[in-house]
C-alpha cells in the first residue's frame, strides 16, 4: 500500500494530485525551487522541501536531489505529474533502483514510445495506422529530398525526441527542405539533447484527437474515450473538449481499440494517452503517445466519471482496474481552458508578476484547477499556465453556454491573461458548429481579437482603487505603530500611485 507520495511537480497539477491523495489517506510531500517558496502546493501538502534554485534545471530536474528528500521523507512513491520528469526514463529507472514507485510506466515503455521515430515502428508492428513518413532518422539532406519526392508535399519535419511543438517545421516547397532539417535539428538539440528528426506527410485541414487509456499491472487495458484537442497556438493545446464534435459512433469505437492495441504492444502500465491525427474524411493516423497524466485530464473525468490519479495510484499499487470496458460511458459534454499568465496583444508574451486578485468562478458544473492566488508572485521561469477552467453540460451547447457564463465571472487583476482571448473563442462560429481544425487559431483571429484587450486593465484599475480607498479607511483606523507600518507599504504601491496620477 503507498502511505506517502512526494509529488515531483509544481502549479496547478501539484495541488490537483495532492487533493486526489488527501481524499485517499495518503500523506503528501513537497518540492520547491526559491521561486516557489509560498506556491500553493507547498502551503498545500502535509510536508515540504526545498530542492534548490528557481531555474527549473536546478530544481524540478534535478532528479539526485528529488530522490533525496523521497529518501528523506520515507516517500513510499513519486508522482512526476506532467512536463518536468514525467517521461524521463531515466528518473523512472532511478525511482526503481532506489526502492521507491515511480507512479508511471516502466523505463521501457517511457523509451519506446518517447523517442517517436521507435514509437512508428512499434506502431506499424502492432497494426495501428500511421502517417506516411520515414521509418527511421533522416541521416543526410539529399536523402531528405529524396523522401519527400516519395512522399509528395506538403511534410512536417519532426524532432524524434520532440514534444511541446518543438524541433518541428512545416514544409510546403522543396527548396525549403534543407534549411528546415537544419532548423529542426538545431531546435531539437537544445531543446531535448538529440536531434534525430524524421519525416511526415502533413494532413491538410487535421483534427488533433488523442485516446485517454488507463492499464494495469496485470495486462488489463481500456480507454476512456476521447479528447478533441484541435484548438492549438503553435502547437500547444488551448482549448479542449469531450465528446469530439466530428466522430461517429463506428469511428469512436474503432479509434479506442486502436489505442488500446497501442497501449498493450508496449506492456504499458498506468495512464497514458494515444495522440492521433485525423483528416476530414475521418481517416486516423497515430501521431504519438503520452506516457504520462495530460494536462486535460479533468474533462475525461467530468464525463467519464473516473478519477485518473486515484487509478494511477491503485495501478501503482498493484491493484487491478476499478472498471471494465463495457462498464464505461461518455455522460453528457465537458470543456477545458488553460488559462495563461500572457499578453494576447502582444504576441502572447509571458506575463508573470505578482496577482492583485482573483475571482474563481462557481455554479454548477463549474471546476476550477489553479494554483495562484491574491499576493502570490507568478515566477518567470515556467510555463505560463496558471489555471484550467473546466466545465460540464449535459450537451455540447449547454456545456459551452456555461464556459462563457464562467470565464465572465472569472476575474485575474495584476498580470495580463488570456480570459478574453479564451471567451472569444468560445463565441467564434467554427467553434460553436464544431467545424474546426488545427488551423482554428489563424483562420479566426480577427475574431478571437475582437474585443478591447485593454478591459483586462480597466477591471483591474478598479480593482487597485477599491484597494486604495481600503487602503485610506485602515489609515483612518490605525495605531500610530501600524500607520508607520502601512505607510512604509505605500511606498511599493507604484501601479496605484499610476492608476490614480499620484
Amino acid at each position: 500500500m503507498i502511505k506517502k507520495v512526494l509529488v515531483a511537480n509544481r502549479g496547478e497539477i501539484a495541488v490537483r494530485i495532492m487533493r486526489s491523495c488527501r481524499e485517499m489517506g495518503i500523506r503528501t510531500i513537497a518540492v520547491y525551487s526559491d521561486a516557489d517558496r509560498k506556491a500553493m502546493h507547498v502551503l498545500y501538502a502535509d510536508k515540504a522541501y526545498h530542492i534548490g534554485a528557481s531555474p527549473s534545471s536546478e530544481s524540478y530536474l534535478n532528479m539526485e536531489k528529488i530522490l533525496e528528500v523521497a529518501r528523506k521523507s520515507k516517500a513510499d512513491a513519486i508522482h512526476p505529474g506532467y512536463g518536468f520528469l514525467s517521461e524521463n526514463a531515466v528518473f523512472s529507472e532511478k525511482c526503481q533502483k532506489a526502492g521507491i514507485k515511480f507512479i508511471g510506466p516502466e523505463p521501457y515503455a517511457i523509451s519506446q514510445m518517447g523517442d517517436k521515430i521507435t514509437a512508428r515502428k512499434t506502431m506499424i508492428a502492432a497494426g495501428v495506422p500511421v502517417v506516411p513518413g520515414t521509418e527511421a532518422a533522416i541521416t543526410s539532406e539529399d536523402e531528405a529530398i529524396k523522401t519527400v519526392k516519395e512522399i509528395g508535399l506538403p511534410v512536417m519535419i519532426k524532432a524524434s525526441a520532440g514534444g511541446g511543438g518543438k524541433g518541428m517545421r512545416l514544409v510546403k516547397k522543396e527548396s525549403d527542405i534543407k534549411s528546415s532539417i537544419r532548423a529542426a535539428r538545431s531546435e531539437a538539440k537544445s531543446a531535448f539533447g538529440d536531434d534525430a528528426v524524421y519525416i511526415e506527410k502533413y494532413i491538410e485541414s487535421p483534427h488533433h484527437i488523442e485516446f485517454q487509456i488507463l492499464a494495469d499491472q496485470h495486462r488489463n487495458v481500456i480507454h476512456l474515450f476521447e479528447r478533441e484537442c484541435s484548438v492549438q497556438r503553435r502547437h500547444q493545446k488551448i482549448i479542449e473538449e469531450t465528446p469530439s464534435p466530428i466522430l461517429t459512433p463506428k469511428i469512436r469505437e474503432e479509434m479506442g481499440k486502436a489505442a488500446v492495441a497501442a497501449a498493450k504492444a508496449v506492456d504499458y502500465e498506468g495512464a497514458g494517452t494515444i495522440e492521433f491525427i485525423v483528416d476530414n474524411n475521418l481517416n486516423y493516423y497515430f501521431l504519438e503517445m503520452n506516457t504520462r497524466l495530460q494536462v486535460e485530464h479533468p474533462i475525461t473525468e467530468r464525463v467519464v466519471g473516473v478519477d485518473l490519479v486515484k487509478e494511477q495510484i491503485r495501478i501503482a499499487s498493484g491493484e487491478i482496474l476499478s472498471y471494465k470496458q463495457e462498464e464505461l460511458q461518455q455522460n453528457g459534454h465537458a470543456i477545458e481552458c488553460r488559462v495563461y499568465a500572457e499578453d494576447a496583444a502582444n504576441n502572447f508574451m509571458p506575463a508573470p508578476g505578482k496577482v492583485t486578485h482573483i475571482t474563481i468562478p462557481y455554479g454548477v458544473g463549474v471546476r476550477v484547477d489553479g494554483y495562484i492566488y491574491e499576493g502570490f508572485e507568478i515566477p518567470i521561469y515556467y510555463d505560463p499556465l496558471i489555471a484550467k477552467l473546466i466545465v460540464w453540460g449535459r450537451d455540447r451547447k449547454d456545456a459551452i453556454e456555461r464556459t462563457i457564463r464562467a470565464l465572465q465571472e472569472f476575474k485575474i487583476a495584476g498580470v495580463k491573461n488570456s480570459l478574453n482571448f479564451l471567451e472569444n473563442i468560445m463565441t467564434a462560429p467554427d467553434f460553436v458548429k464544431g467545424n474546426y481544425t488545427t488551423h482554428f487559431i489563424d483562420e479566426n483571429m480577427k475574431h478571437l481579437m475582437k474585443k478591447d484587450q485593454g478591459c483586462q486593465d480597466d477591471c483591474e484599475d478598479m480593482v487597485i482603487i477599491s484597494a486604495f480607498l481600503e487602503y485610506i479607511y485602515r489609515i483612518r483606523k490605525a495605531s500610530p505603530k501600524e500607520m508607520t507600518a502601512l505607510k512604509n507599504n505605500w511606498k511599493d504601491y507604484s501601479r496605484i500611485r499610476s492608476v490614480l496620477k499620484l
